[in-house]
């Protein structure tokens, strides 16, 4: 295939990586330019690049030698990473200078990160995943720790940067014992080798999938390889955690689907069961775990982790519609995350950034329209009908079901009752505490216009649900096809 055919199949990361390149160059030789105005322009990059999705090269299409694949499936996903990432960065241009974070290296970082999520999702290889996985992780580690003369900023970054790298360390481990047992990174090859095999894998291929699934459990904060996220959302800048909440997770469960059901699909018997333990313990720890949590932003980190435990669940499930099922979560989840940490981010008082629970007491006596977003998103996360978060559950369960998984289905349905606790008492503390000190007015435009796209997208989704589940249904059938 020539260098042009495999340009026009990735032309949305061709034009993400010149784009931070040059971004970059303006940073570094342009002084007077600020960092909110790099900012900006990477907004509009990353517009450019969905744009660029949307038009660009074909479906179904290799590049690179293989190395990178073009489907129904990819363009679902990088849709939602590239919607994610330009919505959290509009969010954080207010928040440059608010939090002291006015440096052009921080858009910059972001564009890489995007761009490394976008490679992981197209990934069709074993070495273009952990390319992909690496270019996202080496730029989140540096944006954690971001505000150098903030302690806990610093001890994020380290703290994520450490077990990450222990996790990256795993996952490696993992994929030369795959391609020691069987000669190839390919993930066509694998899939051929995985299909024609007679009796049960190796033990060292099964070792070597075990290490896979634990590298890529971290990613996606499944536990029990959650440990990094609570802190690391804590102490980060509200802006990063915001990002990190989103996009990342919605890349990290795409390679994690992409991974289990492309290449080791004939190996089912052999994840299924580990997938089932973490859906089940993510769903568990996230719901119950997050009762005692009294910072909003811890609050979100295990609500983020119960959230994919209830994704897995429709990858456990390991058909069609389990994969339609997980699409469809991820896509509300990342809606709900992105319009709960607009609010966050508005809660200011006299200048200073709070984030306790009850810093939210009164809210609807002080700014109605606040409390109502809030209320909205937080009845949506605890799955209540007919809000959007209600259907991304049912999806996700029903596949469950289908595929017989009787007992995952049950206790996930469960854990939401559990999980619904701590987000009605958000309500309750919005709509009957006693006021406390109002947040500074204005919230800023990018934080309402981000707020409004979440809230509208969650509120809507019953009358109109065909954008995402038939983008959903689109990117499963074609997958499972390619699977199998």
């Amino acid at each position: 295939m020539s260098i042009g055919v495999d340009i026009v199949a990735a032309l949305p990361e061709v034009f993400l990586a010149l784009s931070a390149i040059v971004l970059l160059m303006l940073g570094a030789f342009m002084r007077e330019l600020s960092a909110r105005s790099v900012a900006t322009l990477a907004v509009g990059a990353i517009g450019l690049a969905t744009v660029l999705l949307y038009f660009g090269g074909g479906r179904g299409e290799l590049a690179f030698n293989g190395l990178f694949v073009n489907d129904a499936f990819t363009e679902f996903m990088k849709l939602l990473i590239l919607i994610g990432s330009g919505l959290t960065m509009i969010m954080s241009l207010r928040s440059i200078d608010q939090e002291r974070m006015a440096r052009f290296e921080y858009a910059v970082l972001l564009l890489f990160a995007t761009l490394g999520m976008l490679m992981m999702v197209s990934a069709n290889n074993l070495i273009s995943l952990y390319m992909g996985l690496e270019l996202q992780s080496l730029a989140l580690y540096v944006v954690a720790a971001l505000r150098r003369e903030s302690l806990r900023s610093s001890e994020a970054g380290l703290k994520y940067f450490v077990l990450g790298s222990l996790a990256s360390g795993m996952l490696l481990y993992g994929l030369s014992m795959v391609y020691g047992f069987t000669g190839t990174t390919s993930f066509e090859a694998l899939g051929q080798i995985f299909a024609n095999q007679e009796g049960l894998p190796s033990t060292g291929l099964i070792v070597g999938l075990v290490f896979i699934a634990a590298g890529l459990a971290f990613k996606i904060s499944a536990v029990p390889f959650h440990m990094w996220t609570p802190d690391v959302y804590e102490g980060a800048p509200t802006a990063v955690t915001a990002f990190l909440a989103a996009a990342p997770k919605v890349a990290a469960m795409a390679l994690l689907v992409r991974v289990l059901m492309g290449p080791f699909i004939d190996l089912v018997d052999q994840w299924q069961q580990i997938v089932v333990f973490i859906s089940l313990a993510s769903m568990i720890l996230g719901s119950v775990a997050a009762i005692a949590q009294r910072n909003m932003k811890r609050l979100m980190a295990y609500s983020s982790i119960g959230h994919v435990g209830f994704a897995l669940v429709g990858l456990a499930a390991g058909n069609e519609a389990g994969i339609r099922g997980v699409a469809v979560y991820m896509a509300i989840y990342l809606f709900m995350t992105v319009g709960s940490f607009a609010i966050i981010l508005a809660m200011r008082v006299n200048g200073r950034a709070v984030e306790g629970v009850e810093d939210l007491a009164g809210l609807s006596k002080t700014n109605p329209m606040l409390a109502l977003a809030m209320a909205i998103l937080m009845f949506s996360m605890a799955g209540i009908p007919p809000l959007a978060g209600f259907f991304a559950k049912f999806y996700v369960f029903m596949a469950a079901i289908e595929a017989g998984l009787h007992t995952l289905a049950v206790i996930g349905v469960l854990a939401s009752v559990v999980a619904a606790f701590y987000y009605l008492r958000i309500i309750k503390v919005m709509y009957f505490d006693e006021a406390a000190d109002s947040f500074d007015q204005p919230v800023g435009r990018e934080l309402t216009s981000v707020l409004w796209i979440s809230t509208v997208v969650i509120t809507v989704f019953v009358l109109i649900p065909g954008p995402i589940v038939e983008g959903a249904t689109a990117a499963a059938e074609s997958f499972f096809i390619a699977a199998r």
